[in-house]
């Protein structure tokens, strides 16, 4: 036990000496480039700024300066950059902080680092150190933090602006609210309690409590009923393409990848793996993934593994698109007595084991797929006649082969991504972490045990908003682990 108070206790003073250290980094990225970013961070950052530029006094507060670069050691001149100065608390990590602005050759930011390096009292950044010191002086909450990070993350348009929204509170503003009034809750019914035996409190406080707390947790389960819009965005929408085999699905696949991702031969069974790659398709991240061609009888061992897989990407997907021969459609209007597509859908659909996808006392075409799905009728080139399809707009006619059909198909990709994904907004923001969803159904466990348990017990009522209140506390990061802390950095680069 005392080994483990040890080793808890060194943990705690690292902490607190990093902390309370000067350190340095690039932010800027890395490689060549035209101008490189170096910030420090600490108590020791003036003495750092006049030891590498000789200055006897500091420049004025976020006032761009042209000064030499030197080695405190050796004098030499390293560089010539700008220097800023931003003393606390008017700083990204509220402490005092500057940052020089050199030229970004390799060989140039090193010599800049070890000349900081040589500087007492400086050390170098861990990753994600300079953000969490913005945390630690209120810069910063846990979810503005994670928006930064996704902010650094963000591949397409719309991520961007969903993370850039969290970093300006977006998130924060809605939860910290919900924090004030359940504070204000808790106040009022433990002031019940204290004064319930006397005539100083007003009457109907316990009601007025319920009634806030009721509007609360409406609240609470509308922002829950989002359909994970925020995290689909955040992670990319799983699109499975689904088909029999040499339907076109790895053409389609290279088409809107823009390069021969997959293998593709006329050979049924090419595709055995799983090929996935991460689009931006009208803003939106698309997460593709090509397939081995279903079909209930093969001999081949690894062709069985390969529509495994397949099944199982189809299970987890939230978008599908159903790659269709439209010769072999066109065959099947001539041989049956039906000419109604969705006839064949739902004939396909079962002959490719995907009975669950379609709802098979629906006729209405809008309404059969129990899940998203595009339906592509692939192989356009190779049918002369019309097929008769053009008033279901979930259908889309393409060529792989002459790339016919391509903006239709991205325009109905695009207006699923919208749909599954919604559009970021300031007024209506979506929680974007498995994080904050886990967080808020304990909130709302509490706030629900809160209004069934009887007033008689106030107490055990009481009990249940501080609950409530510690989850919101955690949300936000007004209560907070080190172990939390280092899960929400990990992926922090160093310099931020």
């Amino acid at each position: 036990m005392f080994k483990n108070f040890l080793q808890i206790s060194n943990t705690l003073l690292g902490a607190h000496f990093r902390q309370h250290s000067t350190i340095f980094a690039l932010s800027s990225g890395q490689g060549k480039c035209g101008v490189a970013v170096i910030r420090v961070s600490g108590s020791c950052t003036e003495l750092a700024l006049k030891c590498v530029t000789g200055m006897s006094r500091m420049p004025p507060p976020r006032t761009a300066i042209l000064r030499s670069i030197k080695h405190p050691v050796s004098q030499e001149t390293l560089d010539k950059g700008l220097v800023l100065w931003f003393p606390a608390p008017r700083s990204f990590t509220g402490e005092d902080c500057c940052e020089l602005h050199v030229h970004g050759g390799i060989a140039v930011v090193n010599s800049i680092l070890d000349a900081l390096a040589s500087v007492p009292k400086l050390q170098l950044a861990e990753p994600g150190e300079f953000t969490r010191r913005a945390f630690y002086n209120g810069k910063l909450d846990l979810t503005e933090v994670e928006g930064l990070a996704d902010l650094l993350q963000a591949e397409t348009e719309i991520q961007r602006k969903q993370a850039f929204l969290q970093t300006q509170g977006a998130l924060s503003k809605l939860y910290n609210k919900w924090k004030d009034n359940l504070v204000k809750s808790v106040a009022h019914i433990e002031a019940h309690i204290d004064f319930e035996e006397t005539e100083t409190i007003e009457e109907g406080v316990l009601d007025e409590v319920i009634v806030k707390v009721e509007e609360l947790s409406k609240e609470i389960q509308q922002h829950l009923e989002d359909g994970r819009k925020g995290e689909l965005l955040r992670t990319g929408v799983k699109t499975v393409i689904l088909g029999e085999p040499n339907a076109g699905k790895s053409s389609l696949f290279n088409l809107l990848c823009q390069r021969p991702a997959a293998i593709v031969t006329p050979i049924e069974g090419t595709t055995r793996d799983i090929l996935e790659v991460t689009l931006n398709i009208g803003g939106y991240p698309l997460v593709l993934t090509d397939t081995a061609g279903l079909r209930s009888k093969t001999d081949d061992v690894i062709e069985k593994e390969g529509i495994s897989r397949a099944m199982q990407t189809y299970k987890d997907a939230e978008l599908i698109l159903l790659v269709v021969d439209s010769q072999k459609y066109v065959q099947w209007v001539h041989c049956s007595s039906s000419r109604n597509v969705v006839d064949y859908l739902k004939h396909y659909i079962k002959n490719l084991g995907l009975n669950n996808l379609v709802c098979e006392e629906n006729q209405d075409f809008d309404n059969i797929f129990t899940k998203n799905c595009i339906v592509v009728f692939n192989k356009l080139d190779l049918v002369k006649e019309q097929l008769n399809v053009e008033h279901h707009c979930q259908i889309i006619q393409l060529s792989c082969k002459h790339e016919e059909g391509v903006v239709n198909l991205v325009d109905s990709i695009t207006n699923k991504l919208k749909f599954l994904c919604g559009e970021p907004s300031a007024e209506h923001p979506s929680m974007n972490q498995m994080r904050h969803r886990q967080h808020l159904i304990k909130c709302l466990e509490y706030l629900n045990s809160f209004l069934t348990t009887s007033t008689s017990d106030t107490v055990l009522m009481a009990e249940y908003l501080r609950k409530a209140l510690r989850q919101l506390g955690q949300l936000v990061g007004t209560i907070t682990t080190e172990k939390l802390l280092d899960v929400i950095f990990k992926d922090f680069c160093i310099g931020k």
